[in-house]
């Protein structure tokens, strides 16, 4: 039997850029051909929008300005116990471009790509609704800002 651990936190980026999404590859040395939208885990103490540009600097290279909470998705995998919440927000580009030469710090993420809306189609991407967060009208949803719990 597995064991049970909490959910991890996520934040994703659904950033669009002359009519194209921008999304990684976090699988070193090509495992999967799977693409999602760049971001990552939450570090406690950090509000959802740092951690967010934290991430998308980590494995972009690029400077971010944050946007409203347009979704959430939660994925689960019962053969590994993996289950993950994620948070995807509006975000656009303050400054930067995708660099050959950058390097996620993390080795994790080892392509970054912007795909236009006619390519999604032969690109296998999660979560299923990002080609309508990023193209379509899906309403936003605004983050409340971090509040500190009172003992």
């Amino acid at each position: 039997m597995l064991s049970v651990a909490p959910p991890r936190l996520a934040v994703r980026a659904v950033i669009v850029q002359d009519g194209k999404l921008l999304l990684v590859n976090a699988y070193p040395g090509g495992v999967s051909d799977l693409w999602c939208a760049p971001g990552g885990g939450v570090e406690c103490g950090a509000s959802l929008a740092d951690n967010l540009r934290r991430e998308v600097a980590e494995e972009t290279g690029l400077i971010i300005a944050v946007g409203t909470l347009c979704h959430v998705s939660e994925f689960h995998n019962p053969d590994t116990g993996f289950h993950q919440v994620e948070m995807f927000f509006r975000a656009g580009i303050v400054s930067g471009t995708l660099d050959c030469a950058w390097r996620d710090p993390e080795g994790i993420v080892t392509k970054r790509q912007f795909f236009s809306e006619a390519a999604l189609p032969s690109v296998r991407f999660k979560p299923d609704v990002l080609q309508h967060l990023a193209f379509g009208d899906a309403p936003a949803i605004t983050p409340g800002a971090l509040e500190r719990m009172a003992r």
